[in-house]
């Protein structure tokens, strides 16, 4: 017996104020997918939304990665030990 796929349910309303002309190329474009102008605008708010965010996180992720290699911290005890065992094989 073939699964059937459950889809999350929609329980909160989002409104939207558009022009009579964003209106219509909404609905022209959820026509052309062969969709909802619901399903439509929930999907493309969805993946403007998670780019976004993405390249938010992205450029915090870079900014840390920056200050760390331009600030980097003082090497502990164990760093300064391998230092030293590395330099005495290397000078056999």
């Amino acid at each position: 017996m073939a699964q059937t796929m459950r889809l999350p349910v929609r329980s909160k309303r989002l409104e939207i104020r558009a022009t009579p002309e964003q209106k219509k190329l909404f609905e022209r474009a959820a026509q052309i997918r062969g969709t909802s102008v619901t399903d439509f605008a929930v999907s493309k708010l969805q993946d403007a939304a998670r780019e976004i965010i993405q390249e938010a996180e992205c450029e915090e992720d870079r900014k840390v990665f920056f200050h760390a290699l331009t600030n980097p911290p003082e090497p502990n005890e164990y760093a300064k030990a391998a230092v030293a065992r590395y330099k005495r094989q290397v000078r056999g």
